[in-house]
Formats: C-alpha cells, structure tokens, sequence
C-alpha cells in the first residue's frame, strides 16, 4: 500500500462531441470519430504523464499547469519534417514509435476536427500556425502538409522587423480570447527561420454549478509547511465518487455531461512529488475506473487561478529522448537545410470557479540555422493537489498542472 499523500489530481476532461448521434454524418462535418485509433489515444496519454513527470522533476517545489495537447501538436506538426535518426528521436520522445506516419495524421486531423465541434455549453478552440522568415525557402510539401492536417494558418514575414513578434504575440491572444498575450520578444534573431505554434482555449460551466453562498473563508496547506486564507468552494449531496487504498476522488461534469474535472485527493502524508512519479497511463485508468455515483458527498475545493510557464521545455523533452532534434546534427530536411529546434517554449493558465472552469495553454515551437469510514463521504481539496484537463471519449489529455500553495 502507498503511503497517503497531500495531493489533489484534478482532471478536467474537455471538450466530447456528440456530433455521431441521431442522423448527423461525423464525416461531414470535417472529421471522422473511428478514424482516431485507440492506440493512437493511448500514446497521447502516456506522453502527457511522460511530460507532465519530466517538468515535475525540474519544477518540484512549485505550481505545474501545461497543456500536453498543445505540446504534442506542435510538436507533432514539426515532425512532419523530421528525417533519420532525428525522426527517431522525436518519436520516442513523442510515444510515436512504431506508428504508420499516415495512421498517425489521419488521427490528428479527425482528433482535432472532433475536439473542435464542442458541446454547445462548452467552448474549446484549438488553433495551430506557422510563420516562416521572409526569404528562407521552408519546403512547399511540408506546410501544405501543415494546413490540410493541423488546419494551420501559414504566412511569410519579415522577421528582421520589430513589429513581427508583435504580429506573432496577436495571433496568440486572439486565439486565447486574452488568457495569453505574448511568448515571442522582439528582436527575433537573425537565425530564427520559424515558428510552428498550438494554441488551446477551453471554458466550460459546471453542469451543477456551486452556489457562491456557500463558498466560505478556509485555509490551504501548502507544501512548503504554510498556510494560507482561501476561498473554498462548497456542495452537498450526489457526486461521482470513489475512495481507494490511498486516495479520494471526484468528477464534476461539465456542460451537457460529456465532460467533466476529476479530483483526487491520496491521503495525507505523503510527498505530493512521490505520488507524480507513479502516475501513469495504467495508474491514470485505474483512478478514472474507480470513480462511480455516490450520494451524500460534503464536496469543497478552492477557488484559484493558476499561470505557469513560460516555460523552456528542452530539457524536459531532451530527457525523454528528442535531444537530437535540438543539436546540430538534426536533420530537419523535410522542412529545409541545417534545421534544428532553437526552443520549444509553453504557457498555460487556468481559473476555476463557482461558475466552471477556464484554461488556456501556448506552445511555441523555435527553428533556428544550424551552424552546421462510516461516516459519509467527504471531499476538502485543502492541500497540494495536481489537475488535468482531458477529453472524455478519446482520452486526450489537454492540460496538466500541480498547484503547491495558493497566494
């Protein structure tokens, strides 16, 4: 049995269509659901907790929010020209190994169609672009592949102007409704010859709201041994619930109830960090399974707004096995020649409320020249906690975070 644990994992699964009921013919509407492989799912959702652990190591003592989705597609978009052993690399890195390449677009198109056509209470925009430095010849095939695959918006600019990030910067906030404004400074240098980017907005309501007059004055321990005034949000009555050896659970749908956010609360004790490193796809399927409807259930988590990043994930992605793709020996010659990734850089926010739930998160991919108990149950998220945001029917997983103190 593991030891018991100050942790909440908070998951927030977005974004589940309906679009296949009734008469509606998915295929019509830009996407279709069968052609997104269970394997394929699966492999997301191992590198979301491959990432989500690799950052945790780097960032132990502080809050984590990224979005995987948005790692993995940007990232996915840039392999689209990656060759040899650099294409190796990535898809080790990326939990692409062994997957057909053709497999492997025919499910990121119909994944991303599918996330797109959201339930009508609910709102996920995923936008992906790329902006290439005026004069530097990017190989034709691969952005057509860009834009018929991941939908991107591709454009040419002059990236010796000031004004260029702040073009790059705009695109960003519109497509984060303001969540994120800016991940590019100007000057961009001069050996900079591109930017693949993936930006991801997600606001949903609570399908049972909770009421504000029933949010109250609280205290959160945080990791770091102090205590902190919350505002801890409250409800009583039936919630999806599970309680296992060493942890507590709940799901909270969203909208139509399609999504939903899953809390789970180990005991306390226990190192928030030790619990991170035994999360994985199989821990992950076994929380989830656990959960079922149960009444009578005091539920309070608090009410908080996290931002992280933004973060280098080079190190990060170098650990689990892509360094090549960074170095000068990559071979990007699908793109171009003497490529590699400068940077690849991420941002992600979320507020939670009374009201639902609102999360944004921006990767930004950099290529630059190379040189060459009987009681009843009860739920109180008064403690470190982890939350990710996921879709519920594929089992993507879009957001990640762990939040170690609020302040």
């Amino acid at each position: 049995m593991r030891k018991a644990i100050a942790l909440i994992l908070l998951a927030v699964f977005a974004t589940v269509i309906f679009a296949s009921c009734g008469t509606i013919n998915v295929t019509s509407m830009g996407f279709d659901k069968s052609k997104i492989g269970d394997d394929f799912k699966d492999r997301n959702i191992k590198f979301a907790f491959n990432i989500f652990r690799q950052v945790n190591t780097e960032d132990s003592s502080k809050n984590i929010f990224i979005s995987p989705l948005s790692i993995s597609t940007a990232l996915a978009m840039t392999y689209q020209g990656a060759e040899g052993t650099t294409r190796e690399a990535m898809a080790k890195a990326l939990e692409l190994s062994g997957l057909n390449n053709e497999v492997l677009n025919e499910s990121y198109k119909n994944l991303l169609g599918y996330l797109k056509q959201a339930d009508s209470k609910l709102q996920l925009d995923i936008n992906n672009s790329i902006w290439t430095r005026e004069g530097k010849p990017i190989k034709k095939d691969f952005l057509a592949l860009n834009k018929s695959i991941f939908d991107a918006y591709v454009t040419t600019l002059d990236f010796s102007e000031a004004k260029t990030a702040d073009t790059i910067n705009k695109w960003i906030d519109d497509s984060t409704k303001g969540k994120i404004k800016k991940m590019i400074d100007p000057p961009i240098p001069s050996d900079i010859i591109m930017y693949l980017i993936n930006a991801i907005y997600f606001k949903g309501q609570w399908s049972e709201k909770f009421s504000k007059d029933r949010t109250f004055d609280s205290k959160f321990n945080s990791a770091d041994g102090k205590i902190s005034s919350i505002k801890m949000m409250s409800r009583n009555g039936t919630v999806d619930y599970a309680q296992g050896e060493d942890f507590k659970g709940v799901r909270l749908p969203y909208g139509k109830g399609k999504m939903a956010m899953y809390c789970i609360l180990p005991e306390k004790g226990t190192d928030i960090n030790a619990f991170i490193r035994n999360m994985d796809f199989v821990r992950w399927a076994e929380i989830r399974s656990a959960i079922s409807e149960t009444k009578d259930v005091k539920l309070q988590i608090p009410r908080f707004n996290l931002e992280y990043g933004i973060k280098n994930l080079n190190d990060a992605l170098t650990s689990l096995g892509m360094g090549e793709a960074f170095s000068d020996n990559a071979n990007f010659s699908g793109i171009g020649d003497s490529i590699a990734i400068s940077r690849v850089l991420h941002k992600a926010v979320i507020e939670v409320d009374e009201e639902g739930s609102t999360a944004a998160g921006v990767t930004v991919v950099e290529m630059k020249e190379t040189a060459v108990a009987m009681n009843p149950p009860e739920f109180i998220a008064d403690r470190p906690f982890i939350f990710v945001i996921a879709d519920d029917d594929t089992g993507s997983i879009l957001f990640i975070g762990k939040l170690m103190s609020i302040y």
